[in-house]
């Protein structure tokens, strides 16, 4: 069946996707009329990542597609836009948006975000086999199955890239053997499940004064980081001249190369003298993922970055660059979000949903236990539900100075992604209907 979407050259669908955030950045900065209402209740980052998930749901735009070959056979084609975002501007993004990063406040926060991070992490573990025990009291085959086909056995990859990311979702594929042929349906409720929860914390975010107040949460830890770093940022403010600019961005793509060839030759020598590092089931298979090192490094110089003299290139706007490319980085995480499909797996998108729901609720739970404002529970969970990727979206759009928690925090799900995983793949294997 051909599937082709309308446009498949990238540098059309790039052309689009900036145009589409063209739009939403200028009818959002419209003060009144239609507009204003609009972006009261649609936040702009929401609908940054909304707009290329309808082109994307109209065949007008596709992240991958099939197409007949030249022998008449299908063949399946992907676009390289979100390859691009990914390894190239969001490392960018993470560069410039650590460089006014006050290090010692970021410390101050306590540990509430530790605490609702490992919180999404218990959701997750949880989530899964109590999903399967509520799926399986009103519809047993849609949780079954046994050997490869077992459904728990696909479920395990949901919790290794929830938890995790990637890398641990391959390795749970590896260690259960789940059947490869129905291990698509799996992948469609991880997009689909995990991209409805991305675009109601957005949603979310543009009401975070109210959360927070129902919450009671004590925000003075990250309003005084937000007031460092800006209070910092207006004191070395210049209008920057076309040196700055080169300067800029000569700091964030050297950056990007040093973490490729670091993240290239760190993984790459791991893999080669360690065989516990090519071993998926290993505690330590997370030390030769490649995207991995690229973050952690990235993270590390921009760090590095802010206790020298470069941090002054945050009055020329080194944290507006960075704010661009990761809303480039939304726009191609919200092509990949077909919403026609979440009804080709109605059976197992309720699974996901329910999972996920216990994750929320779990984490709105401890969030009012323990006072925490609504920035902890959303980059909690997107830095295990979405890990290095969405993590630092969901932190820079409270403030891009708070772009580098989601990422630290992100790191520590890629550590304990598999593990966590194996405990909800036992857990699940125990609750499934024989």
């Amino acid at each position: 069946m051909q599937t082709t979407p309308f446009f498949t050259d990238d540098t059309i669908v790039f052309g689009l996707l900036m145009l589409l955030l063209g739009f939403v950045f200028y009818t959002s900065s419209i003060k009144e009329g239609f507009w204003k209402k609009f972006y009261i209740i649609f936040p702009s980052l929401l609908m940054c990542y909304l707009l290329p998930s309808i082109f994307s749901s109209l065949n007008i735009i596709s992240p991958e597609w099939k197409e007949l070959g030249e022998n008449g056979e299908l063949v399946t084609k992907k676009s390289n836009i979100y390859y691009v975002a990914s390894r190239f501007l969001l490392p960018a993004a993470l560069v410039l948006m650590t460089l006014s990063i006050d290090l010692k406040a970021m410390f101050k926060l306590g540990p509430k975000a530790l605490i609702m991070f490992f919180t999404g992490t218990v959701g997750i573990i949880l989530g899964g086999p109590i999903a399967i025990l509520i799926v399986s009291i009103f519809s047993p085959e849609t949780v079954g199955g046994a050997g490869p086909d077992a459904v728990w056995r696909g479920l395990t990859t949901l919790a290794g890239s929830w938890i995790g990311g990637g890398a641990n979702q391959a390795a749970m594929l590896e260690i259960f053997k789940y059947n490869q042929e129905k291990y698509g349906a799996m992948v469609l409720v991880d997009i689909v499940v995990a991209n409805i929860w991305m675009a109601v914390l957005l949603f979310g975010i543009g009401r975070k004064e109210k959360i927070d107040k129902w919450l009671k949460a004590d925000n003075s830890a990250i309003e005084e980081l937000k007031e460092k770093v800006s209070t910092y940022s207006a004191g070395v403010t210049r209008n920057p001249s076309l040196t700055d600019l080169m300067i800029i961005l000569a700091i964030a793509f050297t950056a990007v190369g040093l973490s490729h060839w670091g993240s290239n030759s760190i993984s790459s020598y791991l893999s080669a003298n360690f065989d516990v590092v090519n071993d998926l089931t290993s505690f330590w298979s997370t030390f030769g993922d490649r995207f991995f090192w690229m973050v952690t490094i990235a993270t590390f110089l921009g760090i590095a970055f802010s206790f020298t003299s470069l941090k002054q290139y945050e009055g020329a706007g080194a944290s507006k660059i960075g704010s661009v490319f990761i809303y480039i980085l939304v726009a191609s995480i919200g092509m990949k979000m077909d919403l026609g499909s979440v009804l080709k797996n109605p059976g197992l998108l309720v699974v996901g949903l329910i999972w996920m729901a216990f994750h929320v609720a779990l984490l709105i739970g401890v969030a009012k236990i323990i006072r925490a404002p609504y920035f902890f529970l959303a980059v909690g969970s997107k830095a295990n539900v979405g890990g290095a990727a969405s993590a630092p979206i969901v932190a820079s759009a409270f403030h891009p100075s708070l772009a580098s928690v989601g990422v630290l925090l992100a790191v520590f799900g890629y550590v304990v992604g598999t593990y966590g995983a194996l405990l909800a793949a036992l857990l699940m294997e125990i609750a499934a209907p024989k």
